[in-house]
């Protein structure tokens, strides 16, 4: 399985997707990218997954774009927009996935490796984290989404700043800023990441599922089109097995055992 560029590691309901390049700093070439496009929409479909989580071996996230492989196709317009096509696979997969994605930073998430971040719904991080996209500095712009995700996440202005001037942002300064939602030392990252996997996975499904999609869908939209998207989630919700489960159990006290029904 270490000689796989992706491994897949499921662990009952939370399933985590390892990019496994770390002579690379996890760069993508063209395979990883297929992999994780697929394992991405294989486990969003997936009804007894919960949670998925994106990681990096090896004391890094992931460091963009496999510049050495992807080189030669400078002058082949159509492998280009094959590349690029499968940048985009993934970015979709993520938002389109109805579990929760989680993006855990143990080192550099550079070029496409931060717009892979930014596309995840929640980030946690080390202090060796840190947010780079250098486009600029090649000649080149963001092309996984960080245009979209970045000034929703820190505002228009410091998004400029960091995609026109490509400057580093550190785990603190992530933090401070929105990108990273839970900065912890590195030896306590591996067992927050699973006690907030586990959270996630334990809550009633149904209700996690209508609550990710709420929320993305109404970043651009109007107030009546987020209360008329709750109302229809929610009583949806109502009608729900879980959400039954969920009343009785806080009645008699107890902890729910929710069903995903």
């Amino acid at each position: 399985m270490s000689d796989s560029a992706l491994l897949i590691l499921g662990e009952g309901p939370v399933l985590e997707l390892r990019l496994n390049r770390p002579q690379s700093k996890n760069a993508l070439d063209e395979a990883l990218v297929n992999a994780l496009g697929e394992a991405l929409e294989r486990g969003g479909s997936d009804p007894s997954v919960r949670v998925i989580v994106v990681s990096g071996a090896g004391g890094a996230f992931c460091s963009g774009v496999d510049l050495r492989s992807a080189a030669a196709d400078l002058d082949a317009p159509e492998r280009l927009e094959q590349r690029l096509a499968g940048f985009h696979r993934i970015v979709r997969a993520i938002a389109h996935a109805p579990q929760p994605v989680l993006a855990v930073l143990n080192g550099p998430a550079v070029g496409f490796g931060a717009d892979l971040a930014l596309a995840c719904d929640l980030r946690l991080a080390s202090p060796r984290a840190y947010f780079e996209e250098k486009f600029v500095a090649i000649g080149l712009m963001p092309d996984g989404g960080g245009t979209f995700h970045l000034p929703r996440l820190i505002g228009l202005g410091r998004a400029l700043e960091h995609q026109l001037l490509g400057t580093r942002f550190d785990a603190e300064r992530a933090l401070a800023l929105g990108l990273v939602n839970r900065l912890v030392d590195e030896a306590s990252l591996e067992a927050e990441v699973r006690a907030v996997s586990l959270q996630i996975a334990e809550s009633a499904p149904l209700a996690v599922r209508a609550i990710k999609r709420a929320l993305r869908d109404g970043v651009d939209g109007t107030l009546d089109s987020a209360l008329a998207r709750e109302r229809s989630g929610q009583l949806a919700l109502l009608a729900s097995a879980d959400a039954r489960e969920g009343v009785n159990a806080f009645l008699e006290r107890r902890k729910p055992a929710f069903s995903g029904q």
